[in-house]
Order: structure tokens, then C-alpha cells, then sequence
């Protein structure tokens, strides 16, 4: 009598087929969540607009001095991280705050709208503050970036120190985890692309419910308008599609950050609680800063106390007094 094959076996093949298939072709056909607001609808009364390497970079403008500072924000921030320093500091001088590709009103391109080059990616943000700059006919700055600001203003002094005063780094973060090779490769697809950008989704607040607070020293300076006004830009078409090609253009910080070739007057302004410039390996975001102003060598250190990773938020004053008495200095 001759085996049979069990109807198993038999039909195996063809069920994973269909499996495979449908989770190949189903993400196609479910829509991208789509946010309430263009950029321009969420704009406030002093916002401004201009088209820079094909986006729609939105900034701030404070002043008329002739000393000029452009304002980096970090992850997930905008121009608002800046409120309370702004036009203080444009008093002696003209202050300029944009919102970073991915963040805030400037506008998202989707992947289909760029060629290989995503404007999302380090390189690509440093090219973009050189020709904001351009179009803003600033010939020099001083250059103030926060968090993932920071790693940006760093890039930036190094590639082009001419074109900058002197840099203020504040709490710049120094690592940053890149997806593995296969995975990003993985990432860019279609499929992946709407499941990563449904997870964003779904999670984007929880994870603002985290990590701000997490920046803070002292929680009960938070006011809960603050949260309102970051977490609007969650609603903003394309939010999640966009951070997500941030998250994919993301490269690891270490390879190409290096300190030790800056040579423009440096301020380093670290929180004594940084709890966030350190996550990414486990370690105290305050003692990285310390070493990295020992690595730049035309560069000081101003540790704040009782103070997290955004001192220009939750530490104005002291922020304020270490700018103005280092730029004086200069």
C-alpha cells in the first residue's frame, strides 16, 4: 500500500503562500493615518516660511543686531524649545530658530518625493543649515544646537568653521544607534514603511509622555500647555511618514561626529541631571559632556545645576548669563 501524503503536507505549501502573499500585498491597501493640519494651519502670528533645498523651512526671526545666532532643536522639538530665550538674546543681536526636516512646520517630503539623497538624513541637515543661511544672506553665525541639534551644529562647525563665530552645544547628544544594514534595506520598503509608520501611530504619544519629562530635572515646572504645544505636531499631516524616514536615514552618530577637529570657540552647556544625552548606552549624559569639552580644544564647560537636557527650557536664566558672558568673551 503506497504512503499518502497528509492533507497537511499537501496544502502546507499553498496556506504559507497565501500567508507570505497577503502580508506582502494587505499593508499596500491599508491607508496611511493622515494628521488634521498642514504645516501653515498650525503656524503662529511671528512664523515665517521659505523654500530651502525643496522644503518648506519654517524659522523664527528675532532682532537686528549684527552678532547673529541660528537655534538648532533636538528630537521630537521645534522652534518653541526656544520661547523663553529668544528674544532675550536677540536684544544684542538677531536670533533665527528653524524646525529641523521631520520636526516642527517645516514641510515633509515622502519617500517618493527625493531621490536616494534623503533630505532627512545628517548630511542632509547640514547641507540644509549652510543653504538656509545662504538664502537668509547670513554669512556668519553663532551657532546654538540642543540634543540632536547639537550633533548637527558639531557636523556643521567642523565642515564649514568659516562660516560660524563660535558654536554653543547644549546637551548635544553623541550617540545615536543606527538601524542594522538588512533591517534599514528592510525598512525602505513598502511594507515595512506602513507598518513602521502605524506603529509611530500608535505609540508617538507615549513615548512624548516619556521622553519629555524624562529631560526635565524638576518635573513640577512642567506646565501642562508645554506638552500641548509639542504634541500638535503630531497631528500634522504626514507626521508619522516623516519621522519615520528620519528614523531610517538615521546613521550611527560616532562615525561621524569628531570633536577634535573643531576649532572655533566652543561653549559647552550641560544640565547636571542629563538623563537623555547618555540613553543610548546606558550612561550619564553629564559626564559624556564633561569629556566631550575636553576633546575640543579651544572650548569651556558650564555645568548648570539642578538642571536636565533642555536648559533653555526648564533653566533659562543661568542658560542666558553662560551665552551672553561667552560670547563676550569672543
Amino acid at each position: 500500500m503506497k504512503n499518502r501524503k497528509s492533507p497537511i503536507k499537501i496544502f502546507l505549501p499553498v496556506i504559507l503562500g497565501i500567508i507570505i502573499t497577503g502580508i506582502l500585498i494587505i499593508p499596500l491597501f491599508i491607508p496611511y493615518p493622515t494628521g488634521e493640519y498642514t504645516e501653515k494651519q498650525l503656524a503662529d502670528s511671528d512664523s515665517r516660511f521659505i523654500m530651502v533645498d525643496g522644503l518648506s523651512v519654517h524659522y523664527k526671526m528675532y532682532g537686528t543686531g549684527k552678532t547673529v545666532y541660528i537655534l538648532l532643536h533636538g528630537t521630537l522639538a521645534t522652534t518653541f524649545t526656544w520661547r523663553d530665550i529668544a528674544k532675550t538674546l536677540s536684544e544684542k543681536g538677531t536670533v533665527i530658530a528653524y524646525d529641523r526636516p521631520s520636526f516642527g512646520l517645516t514641510s515633509r517630503p515622502m519617500a517618493d518625493e527625493f531621490d536616494k539623497s534623503s533630505p532627512y538624513g545628517y548630511e542632509a541637515q547640514v547641507n540644509l543649515l549652510i543653504h538656509f543661511m545662504d538664502a537668509l544672506n547670513v554669512k556668519h553665525a553663532v551657532l546654538i544646537g540642543n540634543s540632536m541639534g547639537g550633533a548637527i551644529a558639531c557636523m556643521a562647525a567642523e565642515q564649514y568653521p568659516k562660516r560660524f563665530d563660535a558654536l554653543v552645544l547644549v546637551d548635544p547628544v553623541q550617540s545615536r544607534h543606527a538601524l542594522p544594514v538588512v533591517v534599514n534595506f528592510l525598512a525602505k520598503t513598502p511594507q515595512l514603511r506602513h507598518m513602521g509608520v502605524f506603529y509611530i501611530h500608535n505609540n508617538i504619544k507615549k513615548f512624548g509622555n516619556f521622553l519629555y519629562p524624562l529631560s526635565w530635572h524638576d518635573k513640577s515646572k512642567i506646565k501642562q500647555e508645554y506638552c500641548d504645544e509639542y504634541f500638535k505636531i503630531f497631528k500634522i499631516k504626514n507626521f508619522e511618514q516623516g519621522l519615520w524616514e528620519f528614523l531610517v536615514a538615521a546613521r550611527p552618530l560616532e562615525k561621524l561626529l569628531n570633536p577634535e577637529n573643531i576649532k572655533i570657540p566652543t561653549l559647552v552647556i550641560a544640565g547636571d541631571d542629563d538623563r537623555v544625552a547618555g540613553i543610548e548606552h546606558e550612561s550619564t549624559g553629564t559626564q559624556d559632556l564633561i569629556q566631550l569639552s575636553q576633546k575640543i580644544r579651544n572650548s569651556r564647560l558650564v555645568v548648570i545645576p539642578d538642571c536636565g537636557h533642555i536648559p533653555q527650557e526648564e533653566c533659562p536664566a543661568a542658560f542666558l548669563q553662560a551665552v551672553r558672558e561667552f560670547v563676550s568673551d569672543l
